[in-house]
């Protein structure tokens, strides 16, 4: 794995999300007194992973203050050029109120990729597990970027801010919440709680729930169990009843709400994980539930 060197402050510049998204490039003339904007107690890098190939930013951030004597949380977030600055500020709070609630601020690590966009085409490679011989071009390589995240992130991000191996979290939306899924399904005790926000189980006929029963075996081993809180936005899936969106046939068919609200009723049926949650998000659609899934993740992992 390369990479460009480390930024020395916490109050890194972000140019790809804050900096970015509050001020136009039209605005940055050298004599305009507008400045791009910073987020405290952040950080950035790149890195070109060994085993994907893929070029990553990386953004980081950590809680103030002395490292708990176990180590700092962390939630690792996918697609993280739009997910860490909501996070990172949702952390913040935490660690605010810390005295009254008891709660420890965690470190956030945003997974994403050097453009200036929210989003990378790359994420439908890294983000959707292998369906067989049909897993078509670009597609199909979840596995090799869980590699990524536990072989060379996670040691990376554990040199500058010691982490509690017991208290980790993985966060997903979309393909990310397959991907959080299919981590979950395929390496249960790589982290401690799973959040997946309306995650595309539809993906390739429902390939990630193949996984299910090889999955008991596995977290039936194990001395401690996972979590996970699955969540959908309300409007995601349309309406029983013929109301708003109920013409959408491809809406339909994937099923968002339904496919969510069954998985965690199958796995807490069956006790496998140590708390099994789903949210419904009232009024949210696919694109807007993605915020509150980010505050309700947050409250169940730290909470």
């Amino acid at each position: 794995m390369t990479d460009s060197s480390v930024p020395s402050s916490r109050r890194t510049v972000l140019a790809a999300t804050a900096g970015a998204l509050l001020m136009p490039r039209a605005w940055a003339a050298a004599s305009d007194p507008w400045e791009g904007a910073t987020l405290s107690q952040a950080r950035q890098r790149e890195v070109t992973s060994a085993i994907t190939g893929q070029r990553y930013r990386i953004f980081l951030g950590v809680p103030e203050g002395p490292t708990p004597p176990g180590g700092h949380p962390v939630l690792f977030a996918l697609d993280g050029n739009a997910t860490f600055p909501s996070l990172a500020l949702m952390a913040r709070t935490v660690g605010w109120r810390a005295k009254a609630t008891g709660q420890a601020a965690p470190v956030v690590v945003g997974i994403g990729y050097a453009t200036d966009k929210d989003y990378d085409v790359a994420r439908g490679r890294d983000y959707t597990p292998p369906s067989g011989e049909g897993t078509p071009p670009g597609e199909g390589g979840a596995d090799r970027f869980l590699d990524f995240i536990e072989q060379e992130l996670r040691p990376l991000v554990h040199a500058i801010a010691p982490l509690d191996p017991k208290r980790q979290a993985l966060f997903g939306h979309s393909y990310g919440g397959l991907c959080t899924l299919h981590a979950l399904f395929t390496r249960p005790a790589m982290f401690h709680t799973y959040i997946a926000a309306s995650p595309s189980i539809w993906y390739r006929e429902r390939a990630v729930l193949a996984q299910y029963e090889p999955f008991r075996q596995r977290v039936a081993a194990l001395p401690t169990k996972p979590s996970l809180l699955l969540t959908a936005g309300e409007l995601e899936q349309p309406a029983a009843d013929g109301g708003s969106g109920s013409r959408n046939p491809e809406a339909a068919k994937r099923r968002m709400v339904d496919e969510a609200r069954e998985l965690a009723a199958r796995l807490s049926s069956a006790g496998s994980l140590a708390r099994v949650q789903f949210q419904l998000l009232p009024h949210e659609n696919h694109g807007s539930a993605m915020f509150p899934a980010m505050s309700r993740g947050m409250e169940f992992f730290v909470g």
